[in-house]
């Protein structure tokens, strides 16, 4: 990666880290996913609006470190509007980026800023915290998950 585009992926983390979106309790969930990582005590509680099988609103609320959050800042406005199906499949995509470093070419948009993150294995469990709550609320799953 070239360091104009290293700069921009870390621009848009600290954007999303200062000021996160969806940063708030969801009235009206019918979900929800917590995701706790006990190394770092990062800890986010994702909250998400489904009708069937679509998220039709995510937030998330908590507190960790600015990759966590900028993680979980991106994630849900990325979720919206996706099938549980959907949101499972990239999760497979981000879960290979983040570990890997590889940027699959469909569907991952602005996500590919957390690809470098592979290269600082303990932030690896930062980055992917919040995804990992993700799909225990779209299974409806009632217990947090944890990095360890």
């Amino acid at each position: 990666m070239s360091d104009d585009l290293d700069e921009l992926y870390q621009q848009v983390i600290l954007d999303h880290c200062k000021g996160p979106r969806n940063f708030r309790v969801l009235e009206g969930a019918n979900r929800k996913g917590e995701g706790y990582n006990p190394l770092c005590g990062d800890n986010y509680t994702v909250f998400l609006k489904m009708n069937g099988d679509v998220v039709e609103d995510a937030t998330f609320q908590g507190s960790g470190c600015c990759i966590s959050k900028a993680s979980a800042s991106l994630l849900t406005d990325t979720i919206k509007g996706k099938t549980k199906a959907e949101v499972k499949a990239l999760f497979a995509k981000v879960h290979d980026m983040i570990t890997t470093g590889a940027v699959s070419d469909e569907g991952v948009g602005k996500l590919a800023v957390f690809a470098g993150v592979h290269k600082f294995p303990a932030r690896v469990k930062c980055a992917i915290l919040s995804w990992h709550a993700v799909i225990a609320a779209v299974d409806g799953e009632n217990q947090p998950v944890s990095t360890e």
